[in-house]
Parts: structure tokens; sequence; C-alpha cells
């Protein structure tokens, strides 16, 4: 029996949310998912979250209703999987910190937009075995993170762009649990053609996979 996840979308068009959703839902069907695709947030409230073995937002800035969000992190504490990537999932929902509790970080800046830098795979965790440290153009994610996340990636802060935060290591990837469930994030992927950068994509295929709850 197939696993099923959902994949909601939408907010600023800035992050490309329509074709990176697809993206999203093409590499999980290819691992054997049964994926749902659905625009805004209502599906949240509607839908029988629990059933769901993950959920992928790709929606940056929302403002969703109270209900949503509640119905969203009650399913991720009694199991569902959560995982996503860089503003679709560490800006969903800007003012919910209910949200953000269960994610384990918030974006806050990225000095200098689309800049130069280097991503650094932490070592031991047998999730991102094989993958060494790479270059990397995009946005580099300045964010306010739970200390209590599990890193599996980091990126250091030159300074060039907000010369206070020079020296600073930022996480790029961690994963944790809240509840019953798993949560994955992955601050790479600003733009969908980000996705043609190998080590980008492979980071999340394998931290989706590890997020999704296990097979029955």
């Amino acid at each position: 029996m197939s696993r099923k996840a959902l994949v909601f979308y939408g907010g600023w068009d800035g992050h490309e949310p329509g074709p990176s959703s697809e993206i999203a839902v093409e590499m999980l069907a290819a691992e054997g998912f049964e994926v749902t695709r659905e625009e805004g947030t209502a599906i949240l409230a509607e839908a029988d979250l629990p059933g769901f073995d993950l959920i992928v937002p790709v929606m940056t800035m929302a403002e969703p209703e109270k209900e949503e969000v509640a119905a969203l992190t009650a399913a991720v504490e009694a199991g569902t999987g959560l995982g996503g990537f860089h503003g679709g999932m560490g800006d969903t929902f800007r003012k919910n910190t209910d949200y953000q509790f269960m994610v384990g970080g918030q974006f806050v800046a990225h000095p200098g937009n689309v800049i130069d830098y280097r991503v650094e795979i932490g070592s031991g965790d047998p999730l991102l075995a094989g993958i060494g440290d790479f270059d990397y153009r995009s946005e580099q994610y300045y964010m306010h993170v739970d200390p209590r996340i599990e890193v599996l990636a980091e990126t250091t802060f030159t300074g060039a762009h907000a010369p206070w935060v020079a020296g600073t290591r930022m996480p790029v990837a961690w994963k944790h649990r809240h509840g019953q469930g798993r949560v994955f994030y992955s601050a790479l992927g600003h733009k969908a053609a980000e996705f043609g950068h190998p080590q980008m994509k492979e980071i999340l295929r394998r931290g989706l996979l590890w997020a999704a709850r296990d097979a029955a």
C-alpha cells in the first residue's frame, strides 16, 4: 500500500510555488507516494490530515485561519511527517508561532539577496551520508532556530553584506521530532531552477523520505 502525501502551495509568487510544488510532487511520486496537490490553505481544515503520511508546504507569507494551523500541528503531533524547503516551509506562516515551533525555525533575513556561499555537511548523521560540502548560489538564509533541532548542514556568514554577523554559523538543513511526527527542513530552493542542483535535490529527497511516516 503506497504512502500518501499532501503538497499545499501558494503565497508569494517570487518563490515560484506552482512550479516548485510540481517538482515536489514528481519527486514523491517517483518514490511511490500517492500525492495530493492543493493550492491555498483551506485543505488543512477540510482534509483528513492524519490520513497523510507526509505534508509538504510550498507556501510563503500566507495568513491561514486559526483552525487550519491547529489541524496541521495536531496531525504532525499525532505522527504525520512534515518536510519542506526554503521560504515555502521556513516562512510559510510568518505570524503564527505555533507553526514556527513545529518547524524548528523561521526565516528572518538573507543579507545580500542572491549570493554565492558554501554549504557544509555535518558529520555523523547517516541521512546525508556521501554528500560532501558544496558551493551554492541562492539566498543565504539567516534564521531564528530552535536550539533543539538536529543540524544536518550549515553555512557561515562572511559579513560581506551584514558585517555584524561575520563568522556566524547558521543551520541550512535540520531534522527533529514534534510530538510523534518527524520534521525535516532545508533552506535551499529559492527558485524552481535550483532543483537542477544535484545536492540540493538529493538533500530534500532524503529529508522528505525520512520525515514521512513509515509504511504500515
